[in-house]
């Protein structure tokens, strides 16, 4: 089972993250983690680090990826989504396990949600962490 792990730097995504950790060595898995952002900073070095060590606590061996998005000005969670749904496809992804943050209709109405958007595709298994 491949597992893609999608972070932003939230204390739910890292949350999931251990969930896959678990989830991968029981039923003998990989896990890659990805952080999508629209530019690269100290805020996206701190994130993958805390990816990196989370990883390297749960006994998981991989390089926390930082995928650049240049166009996330419009509806930024739907287009993480469709990000994410896109590198299910291309390499081969079985399963997401991803965190939410649980927002209201209001915010999901007017910025959508990354969650939302991969679980509506219906391409792939995702396992949602709250």
């Amino acid at each position: 089972m491949k597992i893609l792990v999608p972070v932003d730097g939230s204390d739910i995504s890292f949350r999931a993250l251990s969930f896959a950790a678990e989830m991968a060595r029981r039923y003998e898995g990989t896990v890659h983690v990805i952080h999508i952002t629209d530019r690269k900073n100290d805020v996206t070095d701190d994130i993958v680090e805390r990816a990196k060590d989370i990883l390297d606590a749960e006994g998981i061996e991989d390089d926390p990826e930082v995928s650049l998005d240049l166009e996330l000005d419009f509806r930024p969670s739907k287009r993480v989504g469709e990000d994410i749904l896109t590198l299910v496809d291309e390499r081969g992804y079985d399963h997401v396990v991803m965190g939410h943050h649980g927002s209201g209709a209001v915010e999901r109405a007017i910025l959508g949600s990354a969650a939302e958007t991969v679980i509506k595709s219906d391409t792939v298994a995702v396992t949602v962490v709250p």
